[in-house]
């Protein structure tokens, strides 16, 4: 099965960076359908696609996770309990779990109906026009015109708020490019942001284990006796903002399309429940991945267990550097 997804996903990666003309037909005509979808257009899409996608894959994982007890990393060591394979204590129904959704959404909903969307191949008119500067918009198709500068930015690191009026009152649109990506960028694209996440993720992991100010707000993520698919998102609110935001970060600080970005969402969030499954799953990614690249959700659950070690979410380099380094704190070693 691992050969076999390995090979799938390695063709399917190659061959899209090698023979961009092979995908553009598809997806052309699925960018101009998206591109079209009222839901697509909305601020707020990315943080609905994040929290659906959230909602879908988390339960399946746990539906996994009870069904499966032979996969589950406490079974397999024979931890304390006598009978292990029951229901972790601190897990919840769905149902009971709409306050966590709820704290998760409200600073993202936030922001997107406060602040404008700047994405790639989006020009700084359209960008304006979405968050009710339309005279500004106007004024700088005439300022391009004459190669003269203006003090409104299209780069995403300077924020630009919406242009509140009783006649928009919120961003409730994105601009979006006209033109689609070709597979080619997609796929350097993905594999860019997902290092650069990994990196920057890896840096703000190992602060909360070591800044004395911060270990507070990462401690109830630890507080388990055994590691599940729901501790995914039992953080501090802190925590998940600054999730979010390096993710964003990895994605605009290489002017990723907004394509990119849709499906970088799913494969984000199923690699972070996977990585708190708790579970030794025989299509684990660090199964699929070159041996030794993927961290896995083994890895993390030790990382759980003992606290050092395996702060990089998703493969081992920085992790690997650090060991080698010596510099993982005293307190944290077996």
């Amino acid at each position: 099965m691992v050969l076999m997804y390995r090979a799938v996903l390695g063709t399917l990666f190659l061959s899209s960076v090698a023979f961009p003309d092979l995908y553009q037909p598809l997806l052309t005509h699925l960018w101009q359908w998206l591109i079209r979808n009222p839901l697509y257009r909305l601020s707020t899409f990315e943080t609905i696609w994040t929290v659906l996608l959230y909602a879908v894959i988390e339960v399946s994982m746990t539906v996994v996770f009870m069904r499966n007890p032979q996969w589950r990393f406490a079974v397999q060591q024979n931890i304390k309990d006598g009978d292990a394979a029951r229901k972790p204590h601190g897990m919840r129904r769905p149902s009971r779990r709409w306050g966590e959704a709820v704290t998760y959404m409200t600073p993202l909903l936030l922001m997107d109906l406060t602040m404008i969307k700047k994405f790639a191949d989006v020009p700084l008119t359209a960008m304006l026009e979405s968050g009710n500067y339309h005279e500004a918009a106007a004024a700088i198709a005439a300022i391009a015109a004459n190669n003269s500068t203006t003090a409104y930015h299209s780069t995403f690191l300077v924020p630009t708020l919406h242009n509140m009026t009783m006649s928009s009152p919120l961003q409730t649109q994105r601009a979006l490019p006209d033109l689609p990506p070709t597979s080619r960028r997609i796929a350097l694209e993905l594999a860019t942001s997902f290092f650069l996440y990994d990196a920057l993720f890896f840096l703000f992991h190992y602060s909360l284990h070591v800044i004395p100010v911060v270990k507070r707000w990462h401690a109830p993520h630890h507080r388990h006796a055994e590691i599940h698919p729901q501790i995914t998102n039992q953080l501090h609110i802190l925590e998940r903002l600054g999730l979010v935001l390096l993710a964003n970060f990895s994605l605009n600080i290489i002017k990723s399309h907004v394509f990119t970005r849709t499906l970088f969402v799913p494969i984000f969030v199923w690699l972070l429940v996977e990585l708190h499954s708790g579970l030794d799953l025989p299509w684990g990614y660090d199964k699929i991945l070159p041996k030794g690249w993927g961290g896995g959700a083994r890895k993390h659950s030790l990382h759980h267990a003992r606290g050092g070690g395996g702060y990089e979410p998703y493969f081992t380099w920085w992790d690997n550097l650090l060991e080698q380094a010596g510099q993982i704190p005293k307190e944290h070693v077996e």
